[in-house]
């Protein structure tokens, strides 16, 4: 029996490149993108002049969970929405992250959206 070591070749083992799957339906956002577009959300003037106009008023809390829907509808492609809340109807421009106009419940109830290609619900 032969009690040399022998010393064998090593040969690098070699594995195809995984690569990762990529969801095609939504745009890979880091977290600290998403915080910075919550924050963003935009009140355009005529928007402010309809709130006070029609005593409609929106909490903190409130603004802040429109703002979260927000992001989630510009994600999935809403460029224009109608924000639907107990209290107002507002109509919000995803792209530029602006609300552009707001009425009250009543008041919406009897109109007509055009040109909006999402609707988000809020019940609180």
């Amino acid at each position: 029996m032969d009690h040399r070591i022998h010393q064998i070749q090593s040969h690098a083992l070699q594995f195809p490149e995984v690569k990762k799957p990529v969801n095609k339906q939504y745009p890979q956002t880091s977290f600290k993108d998403v915080l910075l577009d919550v924050q963003s959300l935009k009140v355009s003037k005529h928007a402010k002049e309809r709130l006070n106009e029609r005593n409609i008023t929106i909490d903190d809390k409130e603004w802040q969970t429109i703002s979260e829907k927000m992001v989630e509808a510009r994600h999935k492609g809403v460029t224009d929405s109608l924000v639907i809340t107990n209290k107002a109807a507002l109509l919000v421009s995803a792209k530029n992250n602006t609300v552009v106009t707001a009425m009250n419940r009543d008041e919406a109830s009897s109109k007509i959206f055009t040109n909006i290609n999402g609707t988000i619900v809020i019940n609180e």
